[in-house]
């Protein structure tokens, strides 16, 4: 969800980065790669504001990259799945994660 349009370009860089591009939103994979699915407990993972929790969450499911699944019917409670469209991030996570232990270690 990039302020800037690609659609002069044949890039699929940036067509990637219209979807996954925003600060939270591969760290919402990685946390739905790793076991946390429910809203409240990605919330708490990642310490993000519920109002942009809920707009990352829509854009993904928006995507296809996140299904959403009922697990409560009272109250009305859902969580959020990775589909193959958003496991197939996890090499480019892993990726990340070997770039930022060379290169960007604290």
């Amino acid at each position: 969800m990039l302020n800037r349009s690609y659609d002069g370009q044949n890039c699929p860089i940036a067509r990637a980065l219209e979807v996954v591009g925003e600060r939270w939103t591969l760290l919402i994979v990685r946390d739905a790669l790793l076991g946390p699915r429910r809203f409240d407990q990605l919330q708490e993972s990642l310490g993000i504001a519920r109002n942009v929790l809920t707009a990352r969450l829509n854009r993904l499911v928006e995507e296809g990259v996140l299904e959403r699944v009922r697990y409560s019917e009272r109250p009305p409670r859902d969580e959020y799945r990775l589909t193959a469209k958003g496991r197939e991030l996890e090499l480019a996570l892993t990726a990340l994660r070997r770039w930022g232990d060379k290169h960007a270690a604290a």
